[in-house]
């Protein structure tokens, strides 16, 4: 995002200088800068979706999950059990650790995601063929500073599992 904008300056600089000067160079540069500035929404818009995205907020974790999956276009099975609900912090805690393992899946293997109310707590499950390293994992970072738990264990094959659970409260 950085380097776009210094590059957008940059040429806004240029095109001033040019503007008594040659009129066409100008207005190509003019069109290149408009395509860095769309741009550069794009990938602000797509920052904030990493921070906390508005669907999560405004239709909750399903809705967020099946459009992290269509995204990462991975085929994706999402069982989230009915009556399920929990505070926003872990709604985001849950829909993160999931958003990993489906940027992370392999082209065109099925991931499988369900999440679940236990006794005082949301239980989630992802399963995917994926690299997650299971020491330096963030998913793990993000749990336990909810204090909840996260287990990641391989499966067959290339195939993962990770096993989350975050206590309802603290």
């Amino acid at each position: 995002m950085q380097q776009l904008l210094v590059a957008l300056a940059a040429n806004l600089e240029l095109a001033a200088g040019s503007i008594d000067g040659d009129l066409v160079a100008t207005k190509n540069l003019l069109a290149e800068i408009g395509d860095d500035a769309r741009q550069a929404l794009e990938e602000t818009r797509e920052l904030a979706h990493r921070i906390y995205p508005p669907l999560l907020e405004g239709r909750g974790l399903v809705a967020a999950l099946r459009s992290a999956a269509a995204s990462a276009d991975v085929p994706t099975r999402i069982d989230v059990a009915p009556g399920t609900t929990c505070p926003p912090e872990i709604a985001g805690a849950v829909y993160f650790c999931c958003l990993d393992v489906l940027e992370r899946a392999a082209a065109g293997a099925p991931v499988t995601i369900s999440v679940r109310g236990e006794e005082g707590a949301v239980a989630f499950d992802v399963v995917a063929e994926c690299d997650v390293d299971a020491e330096r994992s963030p998913l793990r970072d993000r749990v336990e500073a909810l204090g909840g738990r996260v287990t990641i264990r391989p499966r067959s094959g290339r195939q993962i599992s990770v096993a989350g659970s975050l206590p309802l409260s603290r």
